[in-house]
């Protein structure tokens, strides 16, 4: 189970003291113009499973470049922490419109010291297979996207991770069975891929958005299309294909103050795939590699992973008082080798509930706490909204 609670105490505060940043349409501030970038401190203490107690610092850094009121609100996300069991994270990712967006801008350098669990490859792995991995990951991401028409960007993107330190546990988390990790029983795991591993991939990326805000948008589309090419002509250890299509339609229904929020995502892999770079299907906690976008909450993070991965999820999110929302939310996906492989009966459910709190108005900047129950039920805190 994840639980993923903030410390409240400060934050409430700072958000009631810039009230004047962002205040209600039609409300002016005579005394002061309102900020043009906005920072907000994010005290964090966490517990998991797998990590024990953690505890670090989080920001958000929120705002526009330019004078336009045209140009969406950029933001820039920075997070440390350590736990009880020596693992650590150091994160910085970037949303980033040039002024009459001209130019995107949109990446991510992570570098973690972690230990996740490892199920094995396939839409069927099974529960008592579960078997920590501990490694030190490295990741640079960018991509950079030129204006070539109204909300329309193209350009292109580069990824880069670095798997070091692979240590698996000596035995699956029943505490007698072998590390399925090591098991030659797990037949698409060969010892290569146990090893350290370099991934290095650049390709061409188009994205069409007409969002009205990023992270939380009341209406409005995204439409990201991407194919990346890996290979040892670029530093990779491997040479394979990914391509990525991100869909999503936010619209007001009822009111003004009821958002529906839907999100289609395929990730799709030709050539030879290590098992780190597999579509993974189960909540993604951070970074760019679903373009931000926090997939299945309620399954646990790559519990299911293949080459190929369809997901689905909806979101219905309803304002509620002063500066609280509240959002229901429920998501549907599946992996495999092949498309064709896709069954109805292999699909995996999840949904759950949640509550937001406001902090900047001006640009919809929330907290944001779910409760989602599927194969591994559990909460999620984060800033932003999940997709």
């Amino acid at each position: 189970m994840r639980f993923f609670p903030l410390l409240l105490a400060g934050l409430v505060g700072t958000a009631l003291v810039s009230q004047g940043q962002g205040l209600p349409a039609g409300q002016t501030e005579t005394s002061k113009p309102p900020k043009k970038i906005t920072i907000l401190p994010v005290p964090v203490i966490f517990y998991q499973q797998e990590t024990g107690a953690g505890y670090g610092l989080g920001g958000l850094l929120s705002g526009r470049f330019g004078q336009d009121t045209l140009t969406r609100a950029s933001n820039a996300r920075a997070q440390a922490w350590f736990t009880q069991k020596h693992q650590s994270l150091f994160q910085f990712v970037h949303t980033i419109y040039s002024p009459g967006e001209q130019y995107y801008l949109n990446g991510e350098i992570s570098y973690y010291k972690n230990l996740l669990y490892y199920y094995g490859i396939g839409n069927d792995t099974k529960k008592e297979n579960e078997s920590g991995l501990s490694n030190n990951l490295l990741i640079i991401n960018q991509r950079v996207q030129k204006s070539i028409a109204p909300k329309l960007f193209a350009g292109l993107m580069y990824r880069f991770t670095r798997t070091t330190d692979n240590t698996p546990e000596q035995y699956a988390t029943d505490g007698h069975s072998p590390n399925y990790f090591l098991s030659s029983d797990n037949g698409r795991l060969d010892q290569r891929q146990r090893e350290n591993t370099s991934i290095s991939g650049v390709g061409p990326v188009i994205t069409f958005d007409n969002r009205d805000v990023a992270l939380a948008a009341f209406k409005g589309n995204l439409l990201d299309m991407s194919i990346m090419f890996n290979g040892k002509g670029i530093g990779s250890d491997y040479n394979f294909v990914r391509y990525q299509i991100d869909a999503r339609h936010f619209q007001p229904i009822f009111s003004s103050k009821t958002i529906l929020a839907l999100q289609f995502l395929g990730q799709f892999h030709s050539g030879d795939v290590p098992f780190r770079e597999l579509a993974g299907l189960g909540a993604n906690l951070g970074g760019t590699l679903y373009n931000n976008a926090n997939l299945d909450r309620g399954i646990y993070e790559q519990r299911f992973r293949d080459r190929q991965m369809m997901t689905f999820q909806a979101e219905l999110r309803q304002h509620l008082f002063w500066r609280i929302d509240g959002a229901a939310f429920g998501s549907v996906g599946q992996v495999g080798y092949n498309i064709t492989d896709f069954t109805v009966d292999g699909i995996k459910p999840a949904g759950g509930l949640g509550a937001r709190f406001n902090f900047i108005r001006r640009d919809r900047v929330n907290l944001r706490f779910d409760y989602a129950w599927g194969s591994a039920p559990g909460f999620y805190f984060a800033i932003g909204e999940a997709f």
